[in-house]
């Protein structure tokens, strides 16, 4: 299967780690990345520039989805935020034929026209939808057994879900508990799993974002849980790299690796972990590694 392939910001600046494990996985999955497609498509604006000024942001969107439009592959995304974006633009601008020719016609001046076929999915809905856990399980060659995961899917992924498709689509709302089973792994469910990780209120309330982090990783860590996995990177870079200050202000030790869904499955597929750069997170997840019980 082939795939306009839409990286995001974090993963090509932040998080390389998150891209290096994406590309590995993508090539036993068979999934072909077409990033030729999307060469000079801008920030989805992640929500915040459409505070400021939604049809920039809309605009943006558009041309991208045009871009995938005229490569002829499917749209698909790493990054649960630009996920999230992206179904919403996608959503006003299919209800608004006028507001999607006006914003056309900004377009043209690229030779490009968005025909409202687009339909962005995350890399944890392809694998779900698109080629099955059947498929994923046959590709399987370690097993995770032992290891007791807690999912974390972060807002965007999750909400709103009329322009996320869950309606038509139901499985997307255990789409991460999914894998987790599939490589062998335990789910340990606890009830922060699909609320905001903090990550949008740092830079205006820090305080705040730290005691979210605080939160998620403790009552994760206290149900049992040897490491968090998320399907989106901004989540990870608040919970992996505040959790050292999240441990200071509660004064106890946490040290919950937060695991990137790439890296997760790269370890059930073979993959090293110094390929997918699982020596690069904050919290070590060197520990993690090597009590690890791999088996076929």
């Amino acid at each position: 299967m082939k795939y306009a392939f839409y990286p995001g910001c974090v993963s090509r600046g932040a998080c390389p780690e998150l891209y290096s494990a994406t590309i590995e996985v993508c090539r036993i999955l068979d999934i072909e990345l077409n990033e030729e497609a999307l060469k000079g498509a801008s920030c989805t604006g992640a929500g915040v520039l459409q505070e400021k000024n939604l049809r920039l942001g809309d605009t943006l969107n558009a041309r991208t989805f045009a871009m995938a439009e005229k490569s002829g592959n499917p749209l698909m995304t790493i990054c649960s935020t630009c996920q999230g974006v992206m179904s919403q633009a996608n959503e006003r601008l299919l209800a608004d034929p006028e507001y999607l020719a006006s914003i056309n016609e900004d377009l043209k001046e690229e030779g490009l026209e968005y025909k409202g076929t687009a339909d962005p999915k995350h890399l944890l809905w392809v694998i779900v939808e698109d080629l099955g856990i059947d498929f994923l399980e046959s590709k399987i060659v370690n097993k995770l057994n032992g290891l007791k995961l807690a999912p974390f899917y972060g807002c965007y992924i999750v909400r709103p879900t009329k322009a996320l498709g869950f309606a038509e689509n139901s499985g997307r709302k255990q789409a991460l508990e999914m894998v987790i089973e599939s490589v062998g792994a335990e789910v340990v469910d606890f009830p922060g799993k699909t609320l905001c990780c903090g990550f949008p209120i740092l830079t205006i309330n820090p305080e705040n974002s730290v005691n979210m982090v605080a939160n998620h990783t403790i009552d994760a860590k206290d149900r049992g849980a040897d490491a968090m996995v998320t399907p989106c990177p901004l989540c990870h870079l608040n919970l992996d790299g505040y959790q050292p200050n999240a441990a200071s202000a509660r004064k106890r030790e946490i040290d919950l690796p937060i695991i990137h869904l790439p890296q997760l499955l790269g370890l059930a597929l073979g993959i090293s972990p110094e390929k997918m750069r699982l020596n690069k997170h904050i919290v070590s997840t060197k520990k993690l590694l090597s009590e690890l019980v791999i088996s076929p």
